[in-house]
């Protein structure tokens, strides 16, 4: 969306594409995407094609002749015979400084990995996974608060802005493509469901992270007493924490509560404890842990 817009305040956008409408909510209805509302509310040519790897679905994108194509987050395979297609080729917005974590998941990878800086590289795209040329690289630090959420907007302003950039230098001649180096790929595998499910033999950090990472989805969970329990919000328990019982959390097992505090509970850890500040049950709202602990009994409670 950052992207769109800018584009459209610089730029004749003659087509719009994106992925067929999906059922949403409970009710399972299909429902526009927000790149669909902002295209029809901009009077923008829209095509929703399910694949582009047949002429039939590629037939929007030749009829609107494009001079280049800006993908973002597309979802779809782009084959040589759609990359062909604008003069000046597909220009790519990946949010990660390739060649690390090429693929579908960088934000989230990044923060699974506990990586201190990631960033946006506008690239050329051609038939492999994120292998084409560098365009432009800008890094950015990664805060030690960052979820999945806030990182992904950081990184969405950024892009919008350096596609800008891109396309301005592309039409004075001045964008030099630089090839990726061999060394320091890493590949950003699809997030998978099951992987938000916490394992409390895991060191407290890198459950932190996992937290971070998969807010606002898919949401780091657990099981307490029986019940799913989605952890929207949690930190690591530093090791001077002013906490008479900190010392006895090495003597129980992992996943136990073990402290209640004013805005968290303590759990035990592999390594470490965390403190959960968020939850939330099924079909409830998510509250604080303050609010958790006044209706449900909590220490001594195992967790997963």
């Amino acid at each position: 969306m950052p992207a769109l817009a800018a584009l459209a305040a610089r730029h004749e956008i003659v087509g719009v594409l994106t992925q067929p409408d999906r059922p949403q909510g409970r009710g399972r209805k299909l429902a526009f995407g927000p790149v669909k509302e902002a295209a029809l509310a901009r009077g923008l040519s829209l095509a929703q094609p399910l694949t582009l790897k047949s002429a039939e679905g590629r037939a929007p994108l030749a009829a609107w002749s494009p001079e280049v194509l800006v993908v973002v987050a597309y979802g779809l395979l782009l084959p040589q015979a759609a990359l062909v297609i604008p003069r000046h080729g597909c220009l790519n917005i990946h949010a990660s400084l390739l060649p690390r974590w090429r693929g579908a998941a960088p934000i989230q990878r990044a923060l699974l990995a506990g990586d201190a800086v990631t960033g946006v590289t506008i690239m050329q795209m051609s038939e492999g996974l994120d292998t084409g040329p560098m365009l432009l690289r800008r890094a950015v630090p990664i805060a030690g608060d960052a979820t999945g959420g806030s990182l992904h907007d950081e990184l969405a302003a950024l892009g919008a802005a350096l596609i800008t950039e891109a396309l301005e230098a592309l039409g004075r001649g001045a964008l030099t493509a630089e090839p990726q180096p061999a060394e320091g790929v890493t590949y950003a595998a699809k997030i998978d469901k099951a992987e938000a499910r916490i394992d409390w033999d895991e060191d407290a950090a890198a459950i932190g992270r996992k937290v971070r990472a998969f807010s606002p989805w898919p949401v780091a969970e657990t099981l307490f007493a029986g019940q799913q329990l989605r952890v929207h919000r949690a930190y690591v328990l530093p090791e001077n924490e002013p906490n008479e019982r900190l010392s006895e959390a090495k003597n129980i097992e992992n996943g136990t509560i073990f402290a209640l505090r004013d805005d968290y509970f303590a759990v035990r850890c592999g390594h470490g404890a965390l403190a959960v500040t968020e939850v939330q049950l099924p079909g409830r709202r998510s509250i604080c842990a303050r609010d958790f602990s006044h209706s449900h009994p909590l220490l001594g409670q195992r967790l997963g």
